[in-house]
């Protein structure tokens, strides 16, 4: 009787293991998710904000249609852009392009005293911010994850129970270097 108990014992704390380690690399798992949709979310409040910047700079600068041409498609990629991995990659484009963007405007004084132009520069300043802390929390999110499914014992069960290996945003090349700005 004793031995019966035992296995019963231990066949509960066997399956309260796993239930743990499977609700744990599924709570890792949403995390990573809430966090995309966090980055999501500004990208989508800085795609909002992009026309109007183009606008208020052609009104100044409608002789730099190359710069504005470049952030009009890279916002247009970004916003066709499906999964993170596009999107990560696309808004690395935009990314240089809105540099290239202010980078131009540095050379039209009125356009930098426009209001307007400020507000909306302020305002993706602060977008970009966002952005970057919400690339941050997604990577940590993404780093505790895989952690959680590349060690042991979340490595025997992450292959059961199909759990994949996640990405974390990394700046492309492009997104590194400085805009080069030609009069």
């Amino acid at each position: 009787m004793i031995p019966i108990i035992i296995s019963i014992v231990v066949v509960i704390i066997v399956i309260c293991a796993i239930a743990a380690i499977y609700n744990n690399m599924v709570t890792l798992r949403n995390r990573i998710d809430n966090a995309w949709q966090n980055i999501d979310t500004q990208l989508q409040r800085r795609l909002d904000l992009i026309p109007n910047l183009v606008e208020t700079v052609k009104g100044y600068a409608s002789h730099e249609k190359e710069a504005l041409a470049a952030v009009t498609n890279a916002r247009n990629a970004t916003v066709a852009a499906s999964s993170p991995e596009d999107k990560m990659a696309a808004d690395s484009v935009l990314t240089g392009a809105l540099r290239q963007l202010f980078a131009v405007a540095e050379a039209y004084p009125d356009l930098k005293a426009n209001t307007n132009f400020m507000q909306l520069q302020t305002a993706l300043e602060d977008t970009e911010n966002k952005i970057s802390y919400a690339r941050q929390s997604y990577n940590d999110c993404v780093l505790n994850y895989n952690n959680a499914i590349e060690t042991f014992p979340g490595v025997i069960f992450a292959g059961i129970f199909q759990f994949k290996k996640r990405c974390g945003f990394e700046a492309e090349h492009a997104a590194q270097t400085a805009p080069t700005v030609k009069f």
